[in-house]
């Protein structure tokens, strides 16, 4: 079978990855977590996610109706690593709602035309409407980290957001959207296990990109860029909560509470919604580099 770009995961792992990770995934047992300082050395037992998560999602469903009846507007942004499992979550969160008031925001590359306007305004075209939830797959918070990262902006262009990040934020809460920031974030050696299943898996590939396989190269300068822009965009208003996910299951639990946590939505069952492991889930303290 050919391999995406020409194996150069696999060429990575045999290759460049420190021997600390190759021995990692090497020796891995199934449904053990590679990274030895997260809180758990197991995934969580299956039975236990699904109806937990079953659970979470009549609440979502509540969430829904409630925002449809009053007119709420919740924004929900995700950001992390490469392969931290963002996408997955974004579906848990979707599966039983109505896709016409719950849809993804997925930008690609800036047009030419995108890239002489405001740095924010296209991301503006897609905020919710009265009734909707709006799930950004990745965010404005490209410039932070990505863009940084692979000299896609200059250091004059990330410092002008930096700037405004916050304040724009701000005029969302004034304006009344309801806006949640989740950082999943992931350990490196389960990152570069779950690239070469992708690299493996003809149905997976397609998640794959030049980014992904030159991303794997800059870990360090990914983990400088991420701790900075948590520095300077953690705030009272629109705080971050990290998502610590190397057990996806954990992660999509943790990711659904914290936002239905802090919405006083009609019908809220408490007992059935639970609360955020503070392990899995909480401020920039629990981001692991």
């Amino acid at each position: 079978m050919e391999l995406p770009f020409d194996g150069a995961i696999s060429s990575f792992y045999e290759e460049d990855a420190p021997k600390d990770i190759r021995k990692a995934i090497k020796f891995a047992k199934k449904d053990r977590i590679l990274n030895p300082d997260y809180p758990y050395s197991g995934r969580m037992d299956k039975r236990e996610y699904q109806d937990h998560l079953d659970a979470l999602q009549i609440e979502l469903v509540k969430l829904q109706r409630w925002a449809r009846e009053s007119g709420a507007r919740i924004a929900i942004v995700f950001e992390g690593r490469d392969a931290a499992g963002k996408g997955g979550t974004i579906k848990r969160f979707r599966d039983n709602l109505n896709p016409r008031g719950a849809r993804v925001v997925a930008l690609s590359k800036p047009t030419d035309r995108e890239q002489t306007q405001w740095y924010f305004q296209r991301y503006i075209d897609h905020l919710p409407a009265g009734g909707e939830i709006v799930f950004y797959d990745r965010s404005w918070y490209n410039r932070g980290v990505v863009e940084h990262v692979f000299g896609f902006c200059e250091p004059e262009d990330r410092k002008v957001f930096f700037n405004q990040v916050v304040p724009f934020e701000q005029l969302l809460i004034d304006e009344g959207i309801l806006v949640f920031k989740l950082w999943l974030n992931v350990g490196r050696a389960e990152q570069l296990r779950r690239f070469m299943d992708r690299e493996s898996d003809p149905l997976k590939q397609w998640k794959l990109s030049w980014i992904d396989v030159e991303g794997l190269k800059r870990w360090d300068a990914y983990s400088a860029a991420i701790m900075e822009t948590l520095e300077r965009s953690h705030n009272s208003a629109t705080p971050w909560t990290i998502i610590r996910s190397d057990d996806k299951r954990r992660a999509r639990i943790a990711a659904i509470q914290s936002v239905l946590c802090n919405i006083d939505y009609d019908g809220k069952n408490l007992t059935a919604l639970g609360t955020p492991d503070p392990k899995i889930a909480g401020g920039p303290e629990i981001w692991d580099a």
